[in-house]
């Protein structure tokens, strides 16, 4: 019960209390009292206007009901869908939301067609619409598991199968819908695009339960979710029931889309799902912090997404709360520490720089080392001596500007010191920086050559590829060898000299 989603839980319970009662009085109308106010606040405006800044204090201190019902309604729906959203994610089952929230469309119609027998005019009842999207969910999950049992259609396929299928038969009903007397004043519409707006205290303690009953099943199978979704042959033959846990988790997926009809609507619930879920992939490799950073996410792209419409009245909040999560994607996809794109060009500029400067300590090294006594430390003799670029453009093919670009780094970083014009002398920190890189270089070529059985003359080019990422537990197997080979030597031979070859294939 330590988990992060048990956690969570908790958190939801304590603002589904807060929320019970704001105010401390029994109950709050609906909206405003004041007319002028229901007219200028509600999230229903129709007139296009900046908001004033009574407007925005009044937005972000979340003084209007109506506000603070879709506030808090949508803000645990995206913490649901955040924390769901991260397992479907690693189950690679990313468009499974999207399938079951088509599905639902002829649930919800079937459902309004049947209390409209049973009652007429009771066709609205939300719980019933509700509970008839999750049948018809389940229904679209159990017709894609059929669908990959019995045939050889892959998943994809079959989704896109299972997905047109339900959808084209709900829009069909939907016309039967329409027919019907009480049918076009349905309001069924909304369950395609959502309308976020009209929710009322009534919805947004659905959503809250569902919600609560989500987070608090995943926290109680927190470990098996976890194994579930990184490594299900393992489990299976351990004995776990992975049919099971995956039918359970699709189950969640249903809720959650389900719940989310009202709010953002069918067509882009599953974009709650799948975002948030994405963007803490950018942030942690550790699936309780991606899940918490997934929550987090989830919750503040709705809380913002209705602050924002709320504030500008022309702008639907459903598809604003989508874009407000895509806008959070966008920062962690650029800025996450662990996989956003600044970060890595950061690396992949330091590990070039790395490698370039490695490159010109070597060239400085094998220009001088037919110079210095080989059984003698290195890195005292090679300070003793003076080296021009003229003298290390043969060494590799760079361009006199890239030469002179590398050599200015190497400088910056105290590996070479000026000493003349267009001279150079390795300093005492570059001359052991110079030693320790031409030795693990020599060292991936014996290894190479030694047991990857490649001939001398082409393995230069693969030990360039690997020497930089050499892990230290690799280059002390490799010192030993060395130790053994050439146990009068501190760095061995280059295969590619003469008389180094004919001592190696002896």
């Amino acid at each position: 019960m330590n988990s992060v989603p048990t956690r969570i839980g908790f958190a939801l319970v304590v603002v589904a209390v807060w929320f019970g009662n704001p105010s401390g009085a029994a109950a709050e109308p609906p909206h405003d009292t004041h007319p002028s106010r229901a007219t200028a606040r509600s999230l229903s405006r129709d007139r296009l206007e900046w908001p004033s800044w009574d407007d925005v204090t009044r937005t972000l201190l979340l003084r209007d009901y109506n506000t603070r019902i879709v506030a808090i309604g949508t803000t645990m729906l995206g913490v649901a869908a955040g924390i769901v959203g991260v397992f479907t994610l690693l189950r690679r089952r990313s468009l499974l939301g999207d399938v079951i929230s088509h599905s639902t469309l002829p649930g919800i119609a079937i459902a309004f067609l049947v209390m409209e027998a049973i009652e007429p005019g009771g066709g609205k009842w939300l719980p019933g619409l509700l509970i008839g999207a999750w049948l018809a969910g389940l229904a679209g999950i159990v017709c894609t598991k059929l669908i990959l049992r019995f045939t050889r259609i892959k998943e994809d396929a079959a989704l896109a199968i299972v997905l047109s299928v339900f959808f084209g038969a709900g829009m069909a009903l939907f016309k039967v819908v329409q027919d019907i007397p009480s049918g076009s004043q349905a309001g069924l519409n909304h369950f395609i695009l959502g309308k976020t707006a009209s929710m009322v205290l009534a919805d947004v303690w659905i959503i809250a339960e569902v919600s609560l009953a989500i987070v608090v099943i995943i926290g109680l199978l927190y470990k098996e979710f976890t194994l579930l979704s990184f490594d299900d042959k393992f489990a299976a033959s351990q004995g776990w029931p992975i049919f099971r846990l995956d039918l359970l988790l699709m189950l969640l997926v249903a809720g959650v889309t389900v719940i989310g009809l009202q709010s953002v609507g069918l067509l882009l619930v599953v974009a709650m799902l799948i975002t948030p879920a994405a963007a803490a992939r950018f942030w942690s490799d550790r699936l309780g912090r991606t899940t918490l950073i997934a929550a987090l996410l989830g919750g503040s792209g709705a809380f913002c997404g209705v602050l924002i419409s709320a504030m500008f009245p022309r702008l639907a909040a459903g598809p604003v709360i989508v874009l407000t999560g895509v806008c959070f994607f966008l920062v962690s996809m650029s800025f996450g520490v662990r996989r956003g794109v600044v970060v890595r060009v950061a690396m992949h500029r330091q590990l070039k720089a790395a490698v370039g400067r490695q490159h010109i300590l070597r060239a400085l090294f094998e220009f001088l080392e037919p110079q210095c006594n080989p059984t003698a430390p290195m890195s005292a003799q090679l300070v003793n001596h003076i080296v021009s670029a003229s003298d290390l453009q043969p060494m590799r093919s760079w361009t006199p500007k890239r030469l002179r670009r590398l050599l200015r780094v190497a400088e910056r970083s105290d590996f070479i010191a000026a000493v003349r014009a267009g001279g150079y002398r390795l300093t005492t920190r570059g001359a052991e920086l110079a030693h320790r890189v031409v030795r693990n270089h020599r060292l991936w070529e014996l290894y190479l050559i030694e047991y990857a059985d490649i001939a001398p003359s082409h393995v230069d080019r693969d030990a360039d590829d690997i020497e930089h990422l050499l892990a230290p537990d690799i280059v002390e197997s490799l010192e030993q060898l060395l130790s053994q080979r050439y146990p009068h030597m501190t760095v061995p031979p280059s295969p590619h000299a003469i008389d180094a070859t004919s001592e190696l294939t002896t």
